[in-house]
């Protein structure tokens, strides 16, 4: 029985059931306030008729149907985007948003999946979300690396912020990534610890800290290994900022790796996510320690050799530029596709060490109404930009 039908049906028996409750009613003086013998069955006809159109009139469910498994083509393994689902509700919009990926020649994609979402009270998991997206992403054959973060109430004290964690709850945390990777065994092999964690904002506003944050990677990294094997761990994720030492917003990216190591970050991790934001620099501007560029990333890796990690991996999974036409960081749009482009180009002519470049943000569930809105690749209705369009090009999907 269809939707609509049960709907008709049940719009008729409460008409019944009002209809049998006036006549029962109807000789009892001051039923609804009316007088015997004046029981308003016509308006409660045409209430009822009300209820029922508005109700037929509600747009159908839309039925998502999986298909067959889709394959990634594209002349540059290296093109990735961060989505952002986090927040989208419906099915079809999820499925979407990763077919426009594929469509584009991407076969990367970056995904945030909190914590707190997923184990929202000690034990309790619900996976209905996350399922949803690594399913979809699956069938169009993306790899996801899946940032994870975001710590529920009940882990940290009260009246602090979703980015505060107390080492009392690194093993819960690692509980989570261990549960994260167990569930997506053979699904999901790439996972980022944390968010920026040289940032105050993302630290839980509090004195950044590369020890505490090593501390913590430690106890995660054995437990997502013991879960799955496999698993890729990308540590850092580190903003790009030029904060010195004792900022209360944050400590320069080169600066807090170098803690990092100090503290002994070096056996547990496999990979280092990088954010490689261009600002108005082209690809190809040299990089330097007192600048924000995207080849800002080669300083990193510089880092990363001087400590015996040049076999490890880099995937820049944040990154790009912004076109918005009045921030003073922002580029003009025809030059933000070139940037782009070249970036990627940049990457996979001149980086051996770097796995992916998924940039910041394939689309959003909403308009955010600021300059965010012109990091976008696509609308929050799915129609493509020119920079969408421009590297669906350049992958070979015209």
């Amino acid at each position: 029985m269809g939707e609509k039908e049960q709907h008709s049906i049940g719009a008729w028996r409460f008409f019944r059931a009002l209809l049998r409750a006036g006549w029962e009613r109807a000789g009892q003086k001051g039923t609804f306030g009316i007088p015997s013998g004046h029981f308003p069955v016509g308006l409660v006809v045409r209430l009822v008729l009300v209820l029922w159109i508005l109700g037929a009139l509600r747009p159908p469910r839309v039925l998502v149907v999986i298909g067959p498994p889709q394959r990634v083509h594209t002349t540059n393994p290296l093109v990735g985007v961060h989505t952002r689902l986090t927040d989208e509700v419906e099915e079809w919009k999820i499925q979407r948003t990763l077919q426009m990926v594929r469509e584009m020649g991407a076969p990367w994609i970056v995904e945030f999946f909190p914590w707190a979402y997923i184990e929202p009270r000690p034990g309790q998991w619900d996976w209905t979300h996350s399922d949803m997206v690594i399913r979809h992403a699956r069938a169009q054959g993306l790899t996801v690396i899946a940032r994870l973060g975001f710590v529920p109430e009940w882990a940290r004290p009260k009246d602090t912020t979703f980015n505060h964690i107390d080492p009392e709850f690194y093993d819960e945390f690692a509980a989570f990534v261990a549960a994260f990777l167990s569930h997506y065994r053979g699904e999901v092999n790439h996972v980022i610890i944390w968010n920026e964690p040289n940032l105050s904002l993302e630290w839980g506003y509090r004195p950044v800290d590369p020890a505490a944050y090593t501390a913590m990677l430690r106890i995660v990294y054995r437990a997502a290994h013991a879960a799955n094997p496999d698993v890729v761990v990308l540590a850092g994720a580190l903003a790009p900022t030029l904060e010195p030492p004792g900022s209360p917003a944050g400590l320069n990216d080169l600066d807090y790796l170098e803690g990092m190591y100090a503290a002994g970050a070096a056996p547990y991790f496999d990979a280092l996510a990088v954010h490689a934001y261009g600002t108005h620099f082209p690809p190809e501007a040299e990089p330097a320690p007192d600048v924000i560029n995207f080849r800002r990333t080669e300083l990193l890796r510089a880092i990363m050799e001087a400590h015996g990690d040049g076999h490890k991996p880099v995937y820049i999974t944040e990154g790009g530029w912004n076109d918005h036409p009045r921030w003073t960081r922002a580029v003009r749009p025809a030059q933000r596709i070139t940037y782009t482009i070249g970036a990627y180009e940049w990457a996979r002519q001149h980086w051996p060490w770097c796995r992916a470049v998924a940039f910041w943000a394939f689309r959003y569930p909403a308009p955010l109404r600021n300059f965010q809105d012109y990091s976008t690749f696509v609308t929050e209705d799915f129609r493509p930009k020119p920079i969408y369009l421009a590297v669906q090009e350049y992958t070979g999907n015209p």
